[in-house]
C-alpha cells in the first residue's frame, strides 16, 4: 500500500496485513472526539464474494452472533457494515503473532515449551467453552461452532494474551457451497464429520484444537499429506502416532487427554470444552506445568528479539535461499470456442485453495493472476510440488472455461526474514522475471513452461516435452520445456 493512509468509510487503512481466500486484512485507524485515535483491524470481504448472495447472507447472520462474543480470549468484533457494496468487519487489533508464525519463528529454539503449549490450549478452551454455551435472549442455545480452529486463527500478543479470531466468517465460509474449494486448504485441521459435510457441534472444534495441541507438543504435522485426498483420508481415520514417540516427556495422562480430544467418533470425545479444560487444568497442577501470561509474553518477546538480533548480525548480508517461482495467468478462449463458466474472481478463489494445500506462498495476486513462491527446501522436492500445483491450477482453470499461461522457474534469492521478500526491485530480477517471461510465452502454446534446470531436477517425474532453444534478452538463449 501507499504510505498515505487510504480512506475506507470512517477508517484510514494503514497497511495490508494479509490476503486470504475470503478477505483482505488491514491495520487501520479510527478517529473520535478530542483527538481520540484507535488502532484496529478491518477485514474486507473480497469483491468477488460480495456478489455471492449465499455467502453474504451467511456472513451477516454469523457476524451478528460474533458481535455478541465478548470474552477476553476472543477477538472482539466492533462493527459489521459495508462501504460502496464492500462488506467488512471492524475487529480488535492484537499486537503480536498468530500461533503458526510464532511456532515457525521459534524452531531454532527447540521444542515448544510444554507448559506454554498447555497454557495456550487452555486459553483457547476458555474461549470455546464461552462460545459453545452461548444462548439467545430466550435462553435457547445458539449452537455456535467456530469451524476453523487452526494455528493461523489463534493469536498471541506480546503481552501474552491468547485470542481466537474469525468467529463468524469461518462458519459462514464453511456453510457456503460456493466456497468449498477455497477452504479446502484447511482440511488438515478439520474433524472427520467436518470433511464429510455433516452437522457440527462444539466437539468438532475440540477435535481441531486437539490437532493444534498435538503439533505444538511434537513439532510434527498430524494429518497433513502431499495430496488433498490423502489428507482427508487421514482425518477420516483419525489415526495418528503416539505423541510420546516424538516427545518422551509427555506423560501417559496427557497423552490420554489428547487422544480423547482426537477420537474419530464425536461421541467418544470430550462432550464440552469445559470438560477438557478441567482435565488439562488438573493435570497441569499435578505435574507442575505452571505457566502464565507473563511466561508466554517473555517467550514471544524472546523469539522476536532473537530474530531481530540475527538480522542485525547479518547487517543486510543475507544468505542466498533457493526459490521456485510460478507465475500464472488465466485468459478466456476465443468467443467462437466457448464462454467461461465462472468469473476470474471466482477462479482466483479456487486457486487460493489449491495453493494453500500445496504450501506455496502467494506473493502477488489479482483476479486471474498470481505469483507463487516456495522458499528453501530440497530443490527437487520443491520443484515437484510446484509442477503439481501448476498442473492443478491448469485443470481448475480449464474447468472454469479459461486457458492458463504459466512459467515455473527455480533460482536463488536473498530473502529478508522480516519482510519475507528480497531487496528492492526483486520483481524484475532473476527467477521472478524469468517466470513472468515464460508465462507470457506459454500463452501462445497453451502449456506451462519449465526451465532446463528445472527439467533436470524433476526428470521423469513430470511429462515434459522440449520446446526448444529460445532467445531471451537479445543474445542469451535457454532451453525450455512444456509441462503436461
Amino acid at each position: 500500500m501507499s504510505s498515505t493512509p487510504q480512506q475506507f468509510g470512517d477508517y484510514h487503512l494503514l497497511e495490508k496485513i494479509a490476503t486470504g481466500g475470503m478477505a483482505e486484512v488491514y491495520r487501520a485507524r479510527a478517529y473520535g472526539l478530542a483527538g481520540f485515535e484507535k488502532i484496529l483491524v478491518i477485514k474486507k470481504v473480497l469483491p468477488s464474494l460480495a456478489t455471492d448472495d449465499e455467502f453474504i447472507k451467511l456472513f451477516i447472520d454469523e457476524a451478528k452472533i460474533a458481535v455478541q462474543l465478548l470474552h477476553v480470549n476472543i477477538v472482539q468484533v466492533f462493527e459489521l457494515d459495508e462501504v460502496n457494496g464492500q462488506y467488512y468487519m471492524a475487529l480488535e487489533y492484537v499486537h503480536g503473532l498468530d500461533l503458526a508464525r510464532l511456532v515457525s519463528r521459534a524452531k531454532n529454539r527447540g521444542p515448544f515449551p510444554l507448559p506454554l503449549a498447555l497454557f495456550v490450549s487452555c486459553e483457547v478452551l476458555k474461549a470455546l467453552a464461552f462460545a459453545h454455551d452461548r444462548t439467545d435472549d430466550m435462553g435457547q442455545p445458539l449452537h455456535i461452532v467456530h469451524c476453523d480452529i487452526s494455528p493461523q486463527n489463534i493469536l498471541v500478543s506480546y503481552a501474552g494474551e491468547v485470542k481466537i479470531t474469525d468467529f463468524g466468517i469461518s462458519r459462514a465460509a464453511f456453510q457456503a457451497k460456493s466456497l468449498h474449494d477455497v477452504i479446502r486448504g484447511k482440511y488438515a485441521y478439520m474433524s472427520p464429520e467436518q470433511v464429510d459435510g455433516k452437522a457440527l457441534d462444539g466437539r468438532s472444534d475440540i477435535f481441531s484444537l486437539g490437532i493444534v495441541l498435538f503439533e505444538l507438543l511434537t513439532g510434527r504435522r498430524l494429518f497433513k499429506a502431499k495430496s488433498r485426498d490423502e489428507t482427508i483420508a487421514r482425518v477420516r481415520r483419525a489415526e495418528g502416532p503416539s505423541p510420546r514417540s516424538y516427545r518422551p516427556e509427555i506423560s501417559s495422562d496427557l497423552e490420554a487427554i489428547l487422544l480423547k480430544a482426537l477420537a474419530a467418533r464425536d461421541e467418544d470425545r470430550y462432550d464440552t470444552a469445559s470438560a477438557m479444560l478441567e482435565d488439562l487444568g488438573v493435570l497441569m497442577v499435578r505435574e507442575g506445568h505452571r505457566a502464565t501470561n507473563n511466561d508466554l509474553s517473555a517467550y514471544v518477546r524472546g523469539v522476536v528479539e532473537n530474530d531481530r538480533a540475527r538480522a542485525e548480525r547479518r547487517q543486510g548480508q543475507l544468505e542466498p535461499s533457493s526459490v521456485v517461482v510460478v507465475a500464472c495467468e488465466a485468459f478466456p478462449p476465443p468467443r467462437t470456442l466457448s464462454t467461461p463458466r465462472h468469473t476470474l474472481a471466482t477462479l482466483s478463489q479456487e486457486w487460493s485453495g489449491i495453493v494453500a494445500e500445496s504450501g506455496g506462498e502467494v506473493w502477488e495476486q489479482s483476479d486471474g493472476s498470481m505469483l507463487l513462491c516456495w522458499v528453501d527446501g530440497e530443490l527437487r522436492d520443491t520443484l515437484a510440488v510446484a509442477v503439481r500445483t501448476t498442473l492443478a491450477l491448469k485443470q481448475a482453470t480449464q474447468r472454469s472455461g479459461y486457458r492458463l499461461s504459466a512459467g515455473v522457474a527455480p533460482g536463488v534469492a536473498r530473502v529478508d526474514p522480516e519482510s519475507k521478500r528480497p531487496g528492492e526491485g526483486w520483481e524484475l530480477a532473476g527467477p521472478f522475471y524469468l517466470a513472468r517471461w515464460m508465462m507470457n510465452l506459454s500463452a501462445h502454446r497453451g502449456r506451462p513452461l519449465l526451465t532446463e534446470v528445472g527439467a533436470k531436477q524433476v526428470g521423469d517425474d513430470a511429462q515434459l516435452a522440449l520446446l526448444g532453444r529460445i532467445s531471451i534478452l537479445g543474445n542469451r538463449y535457454i532451453n525450455l520445456y512444456e509441462v503436461g
